[in-house]
């Protein structure tokens, strides 16, 4: 692909150079350039338990999403596509091992796929938001190569308690970023 540019407008960042395979904002496990989703948003769950997401992020998942479980208890948001290609590795490890079971199990039993409708909203059923322990107010968090839904309580405590943490990163983590 060269050193041409690309518009990933996505994000409402513009952003980055197209590149070959292992170059920052490739992602190996589609083949393929992806969306980058950034920022934290504020919208707020209807009473029949849908969540419009930010305007700018539409285009990439108007094809499907799948929402499932996250970790800390938290839900992550794929677009169909990238959901199906990123778990076909694990999908199709070996289920003799108890930790690719468990993985499958939390991952697959409790997704839940859907496309926005015209306003963008999905729903996130109820034994999700329970999971999550959302309520009408939620935090939208763009978590690079997928979205987090959070309850705005929850997020508040998760930051206030990471910021140490993440102050003190060792360089190894962040060593390629800066």
């Amino acid at each position: 692909m060269g050193d041409a540019w690309r518009n990933l407008d996505v994000s409402g960042v513009k952003w980055a150079r197209v590149g070959r395979s292992g170059e920052a904002g490739w992602r190996p496990w589609l083949g393929r350039w992806a969306a980058v989703f950034l920022g934290t948003y504020s919208p707020r769950l209807d009473d029949k338990g849908r969540i419009a997401f930010p305007a700018k992020y539409r285009d990439e998942l108007a094809g499907g999403v799948v929402i499932t479980k996250g970790q800390e208890h938290c839900l992550y948001v794929f677009p169909r596509e990238d959901f199906a290609v990123r778990f076909a590795g694990l999908s199709s490890a070996p289920v003799g091992s108890r930790k690719v079971r468990e993985a499958l199990r939390m991952l697959a039993a409790g997704a839940h796929d859907d496309a926005p409708d015209k306003q963008g909203r999905v729903i996130i059923p109820a034994h999700l938001r329970q999971y999550a322990g959302l309520g009408r107010d939620v935090v939208v968090v763009g978590a690079m190569s997928r979205l987090e839904i959070w309850d705005t309580q929850a997020w508040t405590s998760y930051q206030s308690a990471k910021e140490a943490d993440f102050a003190d990163l060792d360089e190894e983590v962040l060593a390629d970023l800066f």
